[in-house]
């Protein structure tokens, strides 16, 4: 593969310089002189870690592979990096580590839409200020330049905080509804991150194990684990709306391949 097949190669993958040198492990500053023809005669290792990485993109081992990592924290990406992705990658940004997304099954999106549903009726019942949504919606958590999260469902109860290009800071309620993929990265990272940024209430359903896990993080309680017939209150409401997963479950019933 000569240099402008790489980078021919390199714009079909969407990779940016900075994920193409860790995936390769060349220093960012070679691979830019490489690609800027400073390097008249690139070695053959160079070239071969190169190479590698974009046969692989090709083959779509990365894209295959959901939730894997670009890089460790170490690599500082940040929210520019995360605007320059493709417009077809989902992916989330946490401490400056890419996490790829695939696009969500449709027993994933068939729950995040019944309660989403169900919670946006209720805050335009109470015409109140909060404002519910459901992915994707950009989030940027810690307001610094290094976390960018695409929430499942989530609401928003502080108006400064919607901004036109995302929510500027920790919502209220952030709901996860749990994949294989993204399982460990929602109870443990993304359970952390989110207490930390200021969520009040964070939810985990899992519809393999018939679980809903919630963390009301204002009382510092332990868990609560519910069932998938159960009746669940919404805590930043007092209570006051409830989500019936028996009902969740009985349109779940309705999706192809649930189970």
């Amino acid at each position: 593969m000569n240099l402008i097949q790489m980078k021919q190669e390199l714009e079909a993958t969407g990779y940016t310089l900075p994920m193409l040198s860790e995936l390769s492990g060349i220093p960012a500053d070679t691979i830019e002189q490489l690609f800027s023809g400073e390097i008249a005669e690139p070695s053959y290792d160079l070239l071969s870690a190169i190479e590698k990485v974009l046969k692989s993109a090709k083959c779509k081992d990365y894209i295959k592979e959901p939730s894997v990592e670009y890089a460790s924290e170490k690599a500082g990406y940040t929210i520019k990096d995360y605007y320059a992705l493709p417009d077809d990658q989902r992916a989330e940004l946490i401490d400056g580590a890419f996490y790829v997304m695939e696009a969500p099954t449709l027993p994933h999106q068939d729950v995040t839409l019944e309660i989403g549903t169900s919670i946006r009726n209720f805050v335009k019942k109470k015409k109140g200020h909060c404002k519910a949504f459901v992915a994707p919606v950009d989030v940027q958590l810690d307001c610094d330049d290094k976390t960018m999260v695409q929430p499942d469902i989530l609401i928003v109860c502080d108006p400064d905080k919607l901004i036109k290009q995302c929510v500027f800071g920790a919502p209220d309620f952030v709901a996860e509804v749990l994949s294989k993929s993204t399982k460990n990265k929602d109870m443990n990272l993304k359970l952390t991150k989110y207490k930390r940024a200021g969520v009040r209430e964070y939810w985990l359903i899992d519809t393999e194990n018939e679980k809903v896990i919630t963390y009301f993080f204002e009382t510092d309680e332990m868990p609560r684990i519910y069932g998938m017939q159960d009746v669940v209150p919404v805590l930043i409401f007092g209570g006051e709306l409830e989500i019936d997963f028996g009902e969740v479950s009985r349109s779940l019933g309705d999706v192809p391949g649930w189970r």
